[in-house]
């Protein structure tokens, strides 16, 4: 099926990253927070909770990996054409420092967008007391599908 690229508004790109993180799902549960969205790039957070942390109070890697595949997916999605998304194809994670913080910050940029298949790159840091500290990278490689009714 042919989806001319058609550009987004700065606002229509906003909605469409909000609406996929608020949907009912993980993200919502986590409480993922969209902090900036635009095309191609896209910055998520996500409050320190007791249920997203390991044994030693630290963020737990699986909820680092969560984020950093989210953001991911959002930015190749903002790059993609009009009624397509991105939807996970790999994940490869390396884990930098322990997520000590109160908050995790993911910054993705999509870093090639084709007809079906998107890459992202993540950085996610842990941020105490407005100090970052890296605490892992990921790459996201994504696959363009047809965006679900609503």
């Amino acid at each position: 099926m042919d989806h001319p690229r058609q550009p987004m508004t700065p606002d229509e790109i906003r909605n469409l990253v909000e609406r996929v993180t608020s949907a009912p799902g993980y993200t919502r549960a986590v409480g993922t927070k969209v902090e900036s969205a635009k095309a191609g790039h896209v910055v998520m957070s996500l409050a320190k909770n007791a249920d997203l942390l390991q044994a030693n109070g630290f963020f737990h890697g699986g909820v680092i990996a969560g984020l950093a595949d989210h953001a991911g997916g959002g930015a190749v999605t903002t790059a993609m054409p009009s009624g397509r998304f991105a939807v996970t194809v790999n994940l490869n994670v390396s884990f930098l420092a322990p997520a000590k913080g109160q908050l995790l910050i993911a910054r993705a940029r999509a870093i090639q967008v084709g007809s079906t298949i998107g890459v992202a790159h993540v950085d996610v840091a842990s941020v105490a007391d407005g100090v970052e500290t890296p605490c892992a990278v990921a790459i996201v490689t994504l696959r363009g599908v047809d965006f679900p009714a609503k």
